[in-house]
């Protein structure tokens, strides 16, 4: 990284990572000012055992954030936090070197008082959060709940959402159920164990029509008796602009909880995106979705059980429309396309070409 940037963006995950992938690398691929980026230690996630096995990668992010710090960049884009280990002076001193700052989140991190563990405890994102956002002269939050939050303790809030390219997706093209049918997940392999909340659905509807489970995602089996019928496709960039395509109906659970609030509905745009009906649990921003897609809402066992059965027992031609109009709903209001122009200048950036 330069030791003085003019245009700087830190996020704490390399490309590969959904959430910096989506709120950073995206955006920053389809805009012309040049950004440097600093990814912490370039590492997929900051889980607290994968940084204990990469410390010389540690220690360098610190010492990479302390020489931005200095440097006072122009521009300063802070997604989600600055590094694992803070407390939030680096948030604080980033934000406030630069002369123009902006923080982006798109997680209930305020929420987020460090369950999981000891090492997750010592340094909570609630606090990282409320810090970043107090000392960001603008505030980029990914949904509704964030940016009322955020409202609390900012005067300047944005609310963009966590956006797809439809372009990049393979778009379904047969709506013929498979034999046996697919239900499909895609995630991170922290999240997966949100199939568990729908488990005796899953296995009804297994018993009833032999439906087997996609998983796009990690390869490791951690969901017991479900891998019976479960088959797992490892997460790639080519994985996830094509898998979603085979799959006849896409899930997307969520525990009902303060942090499942925050969430931005990615995966409901992303099997929008593919042409894919879905059924989620109507929490937060998920809702709304399932509103403008005119896709079943399912909250327990039972409703899962009948609402995916419903789109397995519909017509080609029923999932067919839910689909195709899916898809015309994400790229109106979800793609980077639509949203550039709001992003750019949530940055102050130059806008895209008329």
């Amino acid at each position: 990284m330069d030791r003085h940037p003019d245009h700087c963006a830190v996020t704490p995950y390399n490309r590969k990572a959904g959430s910096s992938r989506v709120r950073v690398f995206e955006w920053l691929d389809r805009v012309d000012t040049d950004f440097t980026v600093s990814s912490y230690a370039s590492l997929a996630d900051a889980a607290p055992s994968r940084l204990a096995r990469h410390p010389m990668a540690v220690a360098r992010a610190e010492l990479r954030l302390r020489r931005l710090a200095t440097a006072r960049p122009s521009r300063l884009l802070l997604h989600r936090e600055a590094s694992p280990l803070s407390r939030g002076w680096w948030e604080r001193r980033l934000l406030s070197s630069a002369e123009f700052a902006v923080y982006d989140f798109d997680d209930a991190l305020q929420w987020d008082r460090g369950d999981g563990g000891l090492a997750r405890r010592l340094a909570p994102k609630a606090d990282k959060a409320r810090t970043a956002v107090r000392h960001a002269d603008r505030v980029i939050a990914g949904n509704d709940v964030l940016g009322d939050w955020a409202a609390q303790h900012h005067r300047d809030v944005v609310v963009i959402p966590s956006c797809v390219a439809p372009e990049d997706y393979t778009p379904k093209t047969s709506y013929a159920l498979h034999d046996p049918p697919r239900l499909g997940w895609i995630g991170s392999r922290d999240n997966e164990a949100y199939l568990l909340l729908l488990a005796g659905a899953l296995e009804e509807l297994h018993r009833r029509s032999g439906a087997r489970l996609t998983l796009v995602g990690t390869t490791q089996r951690s969901l017991g008796r479900l891998e019976a019928f479960i088959d797992r496709v490892a997460w790639s960039p080519h994985n996830e602009r094509t898998a979603l395509a085979g799959l006849d109906i896409g899930l997307m659970p969520l525990p009902s909880t303060a942090y499942s609030l925050g969430k931005c509905g990615y995966k409901l745009l992303q099997y929008g995106a593919a042409g894919v009906p879905s059924v989620a649990t109507p929490i937060g921003v998920n809702a709304d979705i399932l509103r403008q897609f005119r896709m079943p809402a399912a909250r327990d066992g039972a409703e899962w059980t009948e609402a995916v059965q419903e789109l397995l027992d519909g017509s080609d031609a029923v999932r067919e429309r839910l689909g195709r109009a899916a898809r015309a709903v994400v790229s109106r209001r979800y793609s980077y396309d639509a949203w550039l122009s709001r992003w750019t200048a949530a940055l102050e950036l130059p806008g895209p070409p008329s």
